[in-house]
C-alpha cells in the first residue's frame, strides 16, 4: 500500500485530499462524513466580516448613503441560514472540531484590519488547528494602483500571523501582473501555506428585469491548468507550503497537483456536482495509480514536474505559447 501522507501547514495528513471551503461544513453529520468518505482536512466554510457588521447595523455609515443599500444587502446570504455572528460561527466550528480526528481549518473573509484579527483569534480561541485568510478583494477604485493592494495584502498576513499561534495560510486570486514576486512577499511576511486560487465570481445581468445578479459556476478539470502553472514556479522558491483548489475533480488532477509541487489538493466543486462519496473515490483511484506507476508515497512525486525539475523549463515560460500556437495545424473542411 502507497504511503498516501503528506504534511501541510505543520500538520501530518493522512492523504492529500482536502475539503476546502464550502456549504458542507454549514451540518455536522456532513463534517462527520466527509472524515468518513477519506478527507484528510477540512476547511470550515467563511466567516464573512461583511454579515456581522450588517448584522450589528456597522455598515449603516458606509452605505446608508447609497440608494442601492438594499439591493446591496441581498447578495449576503440570509444570516439566520448562513450561521453567522460570530457566536454562531464559533460555537459550530467548535463542535465540529469536536465531532471529528481530522483537522479542522477555520476560514475568514475580512474587510478590515481590525476585523481580520480580532475575527482570526476568536477562530483559533474555538480550537481551529489553522486560518485560513480568504482574501476576497476587487479593487474597483481608479486611484488604488497594484502596489498599495500588494502591500496592503502583504502587511494583512504579517498583523494577522502576530496575532495567532496557529499557522495561517492565504488564499487569494490570480490577477496580478507578478505573481511570484506576490507569493514571495506574502512567505515574507509569514504565510504558512499559499492556496492557489481563489475563484472570483462573476455578476451576470439579468436581462430581462434589467439588474446585476449574482452568478455561480462549478469549476471543472480545465481550470487546474492555471493552478498547476504557478504551482509549479513557486515550488522551491517559497518555504511556504503550496496548496491548489479549483479545478481537482480527479485523481488525476491530485497527481498532477502534487507533481508540481502542492503539498494538498482541495475540492469542493466535484463533491458538490457528485457527492460527498466523490472524495473515497478519488483516493482509490489516487492508490490504484500509485501501485500501476509503481510509486510508493506521495512525497515521492512531489515537486517531481515542477520548474526546477523538468528537464525544459521552458515549458513554464513565454516559449511553451509560441510552440502551442505554432504547433496547432487547423482541421479541413468537411463537406
Amino acid at each position: 500500500m502507497p504511503d498516501l501522507s503528506t504534511r501541510y501547514l505543520g500538520l501530518k495528513l493522512k492523504n492529500p485530499l482536502v475539503a476546502s471551503a464550502g456549504p458542507f461544513t454549514r451540518e455536522l453529520d456532513n463534517v462527520r462524513r466527509l472524515e468518513d468518505v477519506g478527507a484528510s482536512a477540512i476547511v470550515f466554510h467563511s466567516l464573512f466580516e461583511e454579515q456581522i457588521n450588517l448584522e450589528a447595523n456597522e455598515l449603516d455609515r458606509q452605505l446608508s448613503p447609497n440608494e442601492g443599500f438594499a439591493e446591496a444587502q441581498s447578495y449576503l446570504p440570509e444570516l439566520a441560514a448562513y450561521n453567522i455572528g460570530p457566536e454562531g460561527y464559533v460555537e459550530h466550528l467548535y463542535k465540529a472540531k469536536r465531532s471529528v480526528g481530522i483537522p479542522v481549518i477555520g476560514s475568514l473573509n475580512g474587510v478590515s484590519a481590525g476585523g481580520w484579527i480580532r475575527y482570526a483569534k476568536l477562530i483559533e480561541e474555538a480550537g481551529a488547528d489553522a486560518l485560513e485568510l480568504n482574501i476576497y478583494y476587487l479593487p474597483v477604485s481608479l486611484s488604488v494602483d497594484s502596489a498599495q493592494v500588494e502591500k496592503m495584502q502583504a502587511d494583512l498576513v504579517a498583523e494577522v500571523k502576530n496575532s495567532v499561534r496557529i499557522p495561517v495560510a492565504v488564499k487569494l486570486g490570480p490577477y496580478f501582473s507578478a505573481i511570484p514576486n506576490v507569493m514571495k512577499r506574502l512567505d515574507q511576511a509569514g504565510a504558512d501555506g499559499l492556496v492557489l486560487f481563489n475563484r472570483f465570481y462573476q455578476p451576470d445581468f439579468d436581462l430581462e428585469n434589467l439588474e446585476v445578479v449574482p452568478n455561480l459556476s462549478l469549476s471543472d478539470s480545465r481550470e487546474l491548468l492555471m493552478r498547476l502553472h504557478w504551482v509549479a514556479i513557486l515550488y522551491g522558491n517559497v518555504k511556504a507550503d503550496l496548496a491548489v483548489t479549483g479545478g481537482v475533480h480527479t485523481a488525476a488532477d491530485v497527481i498532477k497537483s502534487m507533481m508540481a509541487g502542492a503539498r494538498v489538493a482541495m475540492m469542493t466543486s466535484a463533491p458538490l456536482r457528485y457527492g460527498i462519496g466523490h472524495f473515497a473515490s478519488v483516493r482509490s483511484k489516487l492508490v490504484e495509480w500509485m501501485l500501476d506507476h509503481e510509486y510508493q508515497s506521495i512525497a515521492e512525486m512531489q515537486g517531481s514536474m515542477s520548474l526546477r525539475s523538468v528537464p525544459d523549463p521552458e515549458a513554464f515560460e513565454r516559449a511553451n505559447y509560441m510552440r502551442v500556437l505554432s504547433g496547432y495545424t487547423l482541421k479541413s473542411a468537411t463537406r
